[in-house]
């Protein structure tokens, strides 16, 4: 049976350093009960698991049924005891095969610093002895229910807690608990309130990074495997309605506008004095990945905190949900990057129809990948006034997907030929996205992970053939410490619109010293600092630079 491997996903290789070790407290009691949830991968819907904790005496025992792809879950039963020292786990399983269904049954019984595994597949059984830490939580591969130990066990953790560990029957991993932020997220039937930890997983093939929410009867809310493009979250908080509560500022207001087939949802950020003036606007639009319109990362509301500042420089800003994130509606596995441009433009088109709305000053500022949509979005939409990239790549999607893999690989202790061997593997996966072919000769979990027409649409898309068709003025931002997309992208960029035809815009570049890619001083802006970041406020710098550019240009 093919199963879910914890390792990242093949387009992108992480490593951080590991906070200072304290030994894990004792677990919390969570609420006895049944939920529901929905696998995602790379966005896409792959699959569902019920799972039930219940008490037995002194015993906790976590059941599970579920289907993930053509894998199907037919039963999941562990036991611990009542301090969290796991008893026996019997997991039974099928997966589709051209040649028939596969099936496989694990049998793992514990003692305390033991567990002895019974592996039986297509009828050939084995067994296997692994040494492990006395009450290790229990976590097998495609089994989600595990973790509601884990979610037990973290309810009562602290910065720099670690957590033994074990997947059955490959061996032990140690999870350590990084940042711990409270989160509450908005639902019709009311708010749910969650903590959020951010766990640093000690793999023997490499760390790797992984988030927990815990509600406040110490279940499980979500887990996200970013590395994987793998998020399970809880039904109740997977809907389009479910929103997290980040940062608020003063004047926001929620919004909603139609698109093509289903809603978007966003936010207005007003001046401090609107009266009866038109206003002009700035449309925010966020980078990749599952975040909703605050473009919160690794705790900071990017966006949020954006929107706050140039609002009160007389501005009306407006972000929103990606489609398929958060409120806004339609699905993510079948959209593209034009798809999102189409989106900006929907946006675009209702703020001009706005009283209060200056429709002659609609600027757009792309962060990260959301630089690419506002350039493709740019290039055919001409109530776009003014154009604002920040931290943009310079170069084609396949072009920086291979150099952020390289900067990766060159933190982890590998030879120069295991580096080689990754990125060619890089290069095959990217070639078969392109051309559809090839896909034979990778492993099938690799291609239900890439093969996405996001992700293709990421690879084809070049700034050097968009830009010429971009007549904005344009302004190009960069902090000179973004180790995701180094500031030779904001030259590339430079260049590019430079070279544009006579009749564009002008075009300028700003380097923010000491900035990194989530735009707040850093010391050196590598993705390990993350975590520990001592200021985690935008930078005024950016603001200042697109409102500076917007009154002058």
């Amino acid at each position: 049976m093919q199963v879910l491997q914890y390792c990242t996903a093949a387009w992108l290789v992480a490593s951080v350093a590991a906070p200072v070790l304290a030994q894990a407290p004792a677990a919390a009691s969570p609420t006895p009960g049944e939920s529901s949830f929905t696998i995602f991968v790379r966005g896409a819907d792959v699959g569902r698991e019920q799972i039930s904790v219940t008490r037995s005496g002194t015993d906790w025992i976590i059941t599970s049924t579920g289907k993930v792809s053509d894998q199907t879950l037919n039963r999941f039963e562990l036991k611990y005891t009542a301090d969290w020292q796991p008893v026996e786990l019997r997991l039974e399983a099928t997966q589709a095969a051209k040649e028939g269904q596969k099936t496989m049954r694990l049998l793992t019984s514990f003692a305390v610093t033991s567990a002895i595994n019974e592996i039986t597949q297509d009828g050939a059984t084995s067994s296997k002895t692994d040494q492990i830490s006395a009450r290790s939580i229990v976590i097998p591969n495609n089994a989600f229910a595990g973790y509601e130990a884990l979610a037990a066990r973290l309810a009562t953790a602290s910065v720099g807690t670690e957590v033994p560990a074990y997947i059955p029957p490959r061996g032990e991993l140690k999870v350590v608990v990084r940042t711990i932020a409270n989160q509450d997220i908005k639902t019709p039937s009311g708010i749910v309130r969650t903590r959020k930890f951010d766990l640093l997983v000690n793999n023997p093939g490499g760390q790797f990074s992984m988030t927990l929410a815990v509600d406040d009867r110490n279940r499980l809310a979500r887990l996200d495997v970013p590395g994987s493009a793998l998020a399970v979250v809880r039904n109740d908080l997977a809907g389009v309605a479910a929103r997290a509560l980040t940062a608020r500022n003063p004047t926001d207001s929620d919004v909603t506008l139609p698109a093509n087939g289903f809603t978007i949802a966003g936010t207005l950020t007003a001046p401090p004095v609107m009266g009866r003036l038109k206003h002009p606007t700035i449309v925010l639009v966020d980078g990749s990945g599952p975040n909703d319109r605050d473009g919160t990362v690794a705790g900071i509301p990017i966006l949020s905190q954006l929107a706050g500042s140039l609002s009160q420089q007389g501005f009306l800003v407006m972000r929103y949900d990606r489609r398929g994130i958060g409120q806004t509606g339609g699905r993510t596995e079948s959209a593209t990057q034009r798809d999102y441009a189409e989106d900006l433009i929907s946006v675009l088109k209702w703020l001009a129809r706005r009283d209060d709305v200056d429709d002659r000053r609609i600027a757009v500022v792309g962060y990260g990948e959301g630089g690419a949509i506002a350039l493709q979005a740019a290039a055919r939409e001409k109530k776009i006034a003014s154009l604002i990239l920040i931290a943009t790549g310079g170069t084609s999607g396949a072009e920086m997907v291979l150099e952020q893999q390289r900067g990766e690989l060159e933190r982890l202790k590998l030879s120069d030929a295991e580096r080689a061997e990754k990125i060619e593997l890089q290069k095959r996966i990217q070639a078969a996205v392109i051309d559809g072919t090839g896909w034979e000769a990778l492993p099938p979990e690799v291609r239900r992970q890439a093969d996405t027409p996001w992700f293709r649409s990421l690879l084809l898309f070049d700034p050097a053939a968009v830009m010429p068709r971009v007549k904005q003025p344009l302004l190009i931002i960069h902090g000179e410490r973004d180790a995701e997309v180094p500031p030779h992208h904001a030259n590339k960029l430079g260049d590019l619109a430079r070279a544009r035809k006579k009749d564009a815009g002008p075009a300028e570049i700003v380097h923010v010293p000491g900035v990194n890619h989530l735009l707040v001083p850093a010391p050196t802006g590598d993705v390990q600092e993350y975590p520990t970041l001592a200021d985690r406020t935008v930078s005024p710098e950016i603001a200042a630079a697109i409102v500076r550019w917007l009154k002058t240009s």
